[in-house]
């Protein structure tokens, strides 16, 4: 039986140690920019403007609020961590039903997820915008919410939501992208429930456990540590795919990027940005799942 000590060692990351090697591809990158740099200049004729387009992005507006670009970065972050929520409920809920003897529960979700997977997310995206959106909110009576809302926002209502003018803006885009990964989420769960060993269900039925008992108590803690480097995947491509969103004129970073680009001619250093700011994004986003999954690994060693 290991040790809580033993345990934590065993699941810390090794301390990397430089290689030669590392120093010869460092340079070798470091040689590949320089090299691109020059041409751009030397071959193109582009004159890069940093200054120009750091002042333009990150400079606050004249009345005093944040700029353009940090208001496209916020909702970004919104539409992801929102997504994200509907994917992980919406998806765990799926995968539960899809791993269900019960045909009630597997088939539809089983139809949900082979319609999603197996259709382009920009042809998703403009069905359910055009086709099932502008319908949706009227069907539940939520225009006077998200289209003729006209009371004050609340600083936490501005931070979770944003301005209400762009709810129903919010409201489709978190729709979009939490419904295309929940599909996703849903196969990573099926599987982590199936790669679980019978023996861990029969143990959970001989305490006489019941059946809610048991997912929460035996099976959910094992299927979570199995399935989180997956959920990371997963979460990361959810990030990148609000970008898709921008198509519908979802005012998140990538559709304030093509704004300014276009209207700056500061085309490549605007993108280099704004592909800069999604891997800050997606970094620490693999670096919290990573704490995640160690976590959980620990807690399931303890017990």
């Amino acid at each position: 039986m290991p040790t809580a000590r033993n345990t934590q060692t065993d699941y810390q990351k090794p301390r990397y140690q430089w290689q030669p090697l590392d120093s010869i591809l460092l340079v070798v990158v470091g040689c590949f920019i320089a090299w691109l740099v020059y041409r751009s200049s030397a071959g193109i004729h582009y004159q890069w403007r940093w200054h120009d387009a750091v002042t333009l992005l990150f400079s606050a507006k004249a009345d005093g609020s944040l700029p353009y670009f940090v208001q496209g970065i916020i909702a970004t972050l919104r539409l992801s961590l929102w997504g994200m929520m509907l994917a992980l409920l919406l998806g765990t809920a799926l995968g539960v039903a899809k791993f269900s003897r019960l045909s009630l529960l597997n088939i539809p979700a089983n139809i949900f997820v082979q319609l999603v997977r197996n259709m382009p997310p920009l042809v998703f995206i403009f069905i359910f915008y055009f086709f099932i959106s502008n319908q949706l909110i009227p069907l539940l009576g939520l225009q006077s919410i998200l289209r003729e809302y006209s009371q004050s926002t609340s600083m936490m209502q501005e931070i979770l939501f944003g301005p209400s003018a762009l709810w129903e803006n919010l409201l489709s885009g978190v729709l979009c992208v939490g419904l295309l990964s929940s599909a996703y989420v849903a196969e990573i769960v099926r599987a982590g429930l199936t790669a679980l060993p019978k023996g861990q269900w029969e143990a959970g039925h001989s305490l006489g456990l019941s059946r809610w008992s048991q997912f929460r108590y035996v099976i959910g803690p094992q299927v979570i540590a199995l399935i989180t480097p997956a959920l990371a995947g997963q979460s990361i491509s959810l990030v990148k795919d609000t970008s898709i969103v921008s198509l519908i004129s979802i005012q998140e970073m990538t559709f304030v990027g093509t704004e300014i680009a276009n209207s700056s001619g500061l085309i490549f250093e605007i993108w280099l940005i704004i592909g800069a700011c999604y891997f800050v994004a997606c970094y620490l986003l693999s670096r919290l799942f990573r704490r995640i999954e160690i976590k959980s690994n620990q807690h399931l060693n303890h017990h």
